[in-house]
Protein backbone atom coordinates (compact mmCIF):
# COMPACT_ATOMS: atom_id res chain seq x y z
CA UNK A 1 0.00 0.00 0.00
CA UNK A 2 1.09 3.60 -1.03
CA UNK A 3 0.95 6.91 1.78
CA UNK A 4 -1.97 7.73 0.58
CA UNK A 5 -4.08 4.64 0.47
CA UNK A 6 -2.93 4.17 4.25
CA UNK A 7 -3.88 8.15 4.78
CA UNK A 8 -7.10 7.48 2.88
CA UNK A 9 -7.71 4.38 4.80
CA UNK A 10 -6.96 6.33 8.41
CA UNK A 11 -9.19 8.83 7.33
CA UNK A 12 -12.11 6.78 6.86
CA UNK A 13 -11.52 4.75 10.34
CA UNK A 14 -11.59 8.01 12.40
CA UNK A 15 -15.05 9.59 10.21
CA UNK A 16 -16.53 5.92 10.68
CA UNK A 17 -15.79 6.73 14.06
CA UNK A 18 -16.82 9.80 14.18
CA UNK A 19 -20.85 9.35 12.43
CA UNK A 20 -20.64 6.36 15.40
CA UNK A 21 -20.22 8.50 18.12
CA UNK A 22 -23.71 10.11 18.25
CA UNK A 23 -25.01 7.39 17.51
CA UNK A 24 -23.98 5.57 20.64
CA UNK A 25 -24.51 8.56 22.54
CA UNK A 26 -28.19 8.97 21.50
CA UNK A 27 -28.49 5.24 22.77
CA UNK A 28 -27.20 6.03 25.93
CA UNK A 29 -29.46 8.95 26.82
CA UNK A 30 -32.58 7.18 25.33
CA UNK A 31 -31.62 4.26 28.12
CA UNK A 32 -31.16 6.79 30.83
CA UNK A 33 -34.28 8.38 29.90
CA UNK A 34 -36.29 4.90 30.21
CA UNK A 35 -34.65 4.78 33.66
CA UNK A 36 -35.31 7.93 35.34
CA UNK A 37 -39.06 7.29 33.94
CA UNK A 38 -39.29 4.23 36.00
CA UNK A 39 -37.78 5.20 38.58
CA UNK A 40 -40.58 8.06 39.42
CA UNK A 41 -43.81 6.23 37.67
CA UNK A 42 -45.67 3.34 38.46
CA UNK A 43 -49.38 1.75 37.35
CA UNK A 44 -51.77 2.87 39.26
CA UNK A 45 -52.70 -1.09 40.49
CA UNK A 46 -49.06 -1.35 41.67
CA UNK A 47 -49.11 1.75 43.77
CA UNK A 48 -52.34 3.17 44.95
CA UNK A 49 -54.23 0.65 47.47
CA UNK A 50 -57.46 1.36 49.25
CA UNK A 51 -56.57 1.98 53.37
CA UNK A 52 -58.70 0.25 56.06
CA UNK A 53 -60.83 2.46 56.42
CA UNK A 54 -62.45 2.34 53.01
CA UNK A 55 -64.42 -0.27 51.59
CA UNK A 56 -63.32 -2.56 48.57
CA UNK A 57 -60.61 -2.12 46.41
CA UNK A 58 -61.05 1.65 45.15
CA UNK A 59 -58.03 2.86 43.40
CA UNK A 60 -59.85 6.23 42.36
CA UNK A 61 -58.22 9.04 43.94
CA UNK A 62 -59.68 12.64 44.48
CA UNK A 63 -57.69 15.63 43.44
CA UNK A 64 -56.28 17.35 46.37
CA UNK A 65 -54.20 17.98 49.14
CA UNK A 66 -53.21 15.24 51.19
CA UNK A 67 -51.44 14.47 54.47
CA UNK A 68 -48.92 11.76 55.35
CA UNK A 69 -50.44 10.15 58.03
CA UNK A 70 -47.98 7.03 58.50
CA UNK A 71 -44.64 5.83 56.20
CA UNK A 72 -43.09 2.15 56.26
CA UNK A 73 -41.47 0.04 54.46
CA UNK A 74 -44.05 -1.43 51.80
CA UNK A 75 -44.45 -5.07 52.74
CA UNK A 76 -43.42 -7.56 49.46
CA UNK A 77 -41.72 -4.71 47.21
CA UNK A 78 -38.08 -3.91 47.85
CA UNK A 79 -36.68 -0.78 48.00
CA UNK A 80 -40.15 0.67 48.05
CA UNK A 81 -42.24 3.05 50.91
CA UNK A 82 -45.61 2.94 51.44
CA UNK A 83 -47.67 6.02 52.80
CA UNK A 84 -50.58 6.25 53.79
CA UNK A 85 -52.47 9.40 52.48
CA UNK A 86 -55.69 11.13 54.46
CA UNK A 87 -57.49 13.50 52.48
CA UNK A 88 -56.89 17.61 54.27
CA UNK A 89 -60.66 18.21 53.36
CA UNK A 90 -62.61 14.96 54.34
CA UNK A 91 -62.25 11.69 55.15
CA UNK A 92 -60.64 9.98 51.99
CA UNK A 93 -57.48 7.67 52.63
CA UNK A 94 -55.77 5.20 50.62
CA UNK A 95 -52.07 3.73 50.13
CA UNK A 96 -49.29 5.18 47.67
CA UNK A 97 -46.60 2.84 47.36
CA UNK A 98 -43.41 5.14 45.79
CA UNK A 99 -39.75 3.70 44.40
CA UNK A 100 -37.61 5.03 47.54
CA UNK A 101 -35.26 6.55 44.33
CA UNK A 102 -38.59 8.43 43.58
CA UNK A 103 -38.20 9.92 47.46
CA UNK A 104 -33.94 10.22 47.21
CA UNK A 105 -33.58 13.66 46.76
CA UNK A 106 -36.55 14.66 48.77
CA UNK A 107 -38.38 12.73 51.98
CA UNK A 108 -41.99 12.59 52.93
CA UNK A 109 -42.52 12.27 56.94
CA UNK A 110 -45.31 11.98 58.37
CA UNK A 111 -47.27 15.44 58.84
CA UNK A 112 -46.23 16.45 55.28
CA UNK A 113 -48.74 17.46 52.52
CA UNK A 114 -48.97 15.81 49.17
CA UNK A 115 -50.74 17.46 46.08
CA UNK A 116 -52.34 14.71 44.09
CA UNK A 117 -53.18 16.41 40.89
CA UNK A 118 -55.65 13.96 38.41
CA UNK A 119 -54.13 13.66 34.42
CA UNK A 120 -55.48 12.49 31.50
CA UNK A 121 -52.98 9.46 31.99
CA UNK A 122 -53.41 8.54 35.90
CA UNK A 123 -52.65 11.07 38.84
CA UNK A 124 -49.37 13.38 39.45
CA UNK A 125 -47.69 13.36 43.10
CA UNK A 126 -46.30 16.48 44.27
CA UNK A 127 -44.71 18.36 47.36
CA UNK A 128 -47.66 20.39 48.11
CA UNK A 129 -45.37 23.83 49.00
CA UNK A 130 -42.98 23.85 46.10
CA UNK A 131 -45.73 21.84 43.62
CA UNK A 132 -42.58 19.54 42.45
CA UNK A 133 -44.11 16.29 41.52
CA UNK A 134 -41.94 13.37 42.62
CA UNK A 135 -44.06 10.46 40.96
CA UNK A 136 -46.72 9.62 38.62
CA UNK A 137 -49.43 6.48 38.77
CA UNK A 138 -50.23 5.75 35.70
CA UNK A 139 -53.13 3.69 34.88
CA UNK A 140 -52.53 0.60 33.55
CA UNK A 141 -53.02 1.04 29.65
CA UNK A 142 -50.45 3.86 29.40
CA UNK A 143 -47.86 2.09 32.53
CA UNK A 144 -48.18 -1.04 29.59
CA UNK A 145 -47.42 1.04 26.89
CA UNK A 146 -43.74 2.58 28.32
CA UNK A 147 -42.52 -0.76 28.99
CA UNK A 148 -39.68 -1.46 27.26
CA UNK A 149 -39.75 -3.45 24.26
CA UNK A 150 -37.16 -5.80 22.30
CA UNK A 151 -36.81 -4.42 18.67
CA UNK A 152 -34.81 -5.81 15.71
CA UNK A 153 -32.95 -3.34 13.54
Amino acid sequence: MTTTSLSRAALLAVFAAACALPVQAASTAASSASSAGSASSGSVSDSIGSSSNSGGDDRRVAAGEYRVIDVAAAPGKPDTTRMTLHAASGEREFTLDVPNRALAQRALDKGALVQVNAREYGYEFAHADSKQAFFLALEDNWYRELGSQKVAI
